[in-house]
């Protein structure tokens, strides 16, 4: 008896001795993970303060943190344990899951693009208060919705970062991206959405300078927000693209791939600043093939989409339901001209 438990001891410190040292390990595949699922993330913080644009400031925290839980539900308790069993079954399908992921982000990068230039503005719907009690709990519906498509991007993403890795391995370092991922985009969102209140309990103070920057503050943000979603648009192209780029170099199409790097070879050798040059023009490329391989996209499936019983309205969301929290008002910032 005395054997089995010195040997059980023995096992139980040779495992804990290769968890110390999968540590780093784990630290730096979530790292990497992470920061390659960056331009997923930037577009998932861009999209979601649209779904609370307008809403109730008192609704606003209430309704992100419902998002967030729903969120990180979806990363946990679906996405997660899907991807884990497909590496260990079938790894041969992520790549095509990573370029189907890659090719939606373009058409929704596209799809921005194509209505920032050619759309046309439709009327505001009626706020909530005027649309009955179920607003709010659809918009959120909606919001999670979307972010399931995104998590599932940028899971699929931090996978095909760590796949060498165990499955153990894998899934913890899944685990941390996904909480922290969760997090970070959710906090950024929650300040976000409450800055122009910030802003305005700001110029209630005695202080001119105060008053001054809380107006700046409420005034900013819609500057602010128009900026986030400049970004996020990119960020959709050039991660889709840089997905796609790259998938069909592993499939044998090499042309594309090898432009690309033709394209940066110039540059690459500048001394100091070469390195960046030469991920900018990658950069740049890889959204510019995004933004053409999203249009293609948008030409086979509006067509569809005018037959099909269901779709998309303009920017790739359901703008009905992203007005269908507004509660009709936002705080306003006083004018602080006269002030002190």
């Amino acid at each position: 008896m005395s054997g089995g438990l010195v040997a059980l001891l023995d096992d139980v410190a040779a495992l804990a001795r290769i968890a110390a040292a999968s540590v780093d390990d784990i630290a730096a595949g979530a790292a990497k993970a992470g920061a390659k699922a960056a331009g997923v993330v930037i577009d998932d913080a861009a999209v979601t303060p649209q779904y609370v644009s307008g809403a109730d400031p008192s609704r606003e925290l209430p309704m992100i943190k419902r998002i967030f839980w729903g969120s990180l539900r979806n990363k946990l308790l679906f996405i997660l344990p899907a991807l884990l069993l497909i590496s260990a079954f079938i790894p041969v399908v992520i790549p095509f899951i990573l370029m189907l992921g890659g090719t939606y982000l373009c058409y929704e990068g596209a799809e921005k693009v194509w209505h920032k230039f050619f759309g046309h503005h439709e009327a505001a719907e009626a706020p909530a208060v005027e649309r009955g009690p179920g607003a709010e709990s659809k918009v959120v519906k909606g919001a999670i919705t979307t972010d399931f498509i995104l998590s599932c991007e940028i899971m699929v993403i931090s996978m095909n970062e760590v796949g060498d890795a165990s499955i153990w391995v894998r899934a913890v370092i899944l685990v941390i991206v996904a909480i922290l991922i969760t997090v970070l985009v959710y906090g950024a969102v929650a300040l976000i959405v409450k800055m122009d209140d910030i802003g305005l309990h700001l110029t209630r103070k005695d202080s001119a300078g105060s008053q001054r920057f809380g107006a700046l503050l409420v005034r900013g943000m819609p500057a602010v927000l128009a900026a986030i979603t400049f970004i996020g648009t990119i960020a959709m192209l050039w991660v889709g693209g840089h997905i796609m780029l790259v998938g069909v170099h592993d499939l044998g199409w090499d042309a594309p791939y090898d432009l690309v790097h033709a394209l940066e070879h110039p540059v690459a050798g500048i001394a100091v600043v070469g390195g960046f040059l030469g991920w900018l023009v990658n950069t740049l490329c890889s959204a510019v093939i995004g933004l053409a391989w999203g249009l293609v996209v948008m030409a086979v499936l509006h067509p569809l989409m005018k037959v099909l019983p269901f779709g998309k309205k303009k920017d790739g969301h359901d703008d009905g339901d992203t007005r269908a929290a507004a509660a009709g008002h936002r705080p306003q910032a006083p004018d602080t001209d006269s002030a002190g």
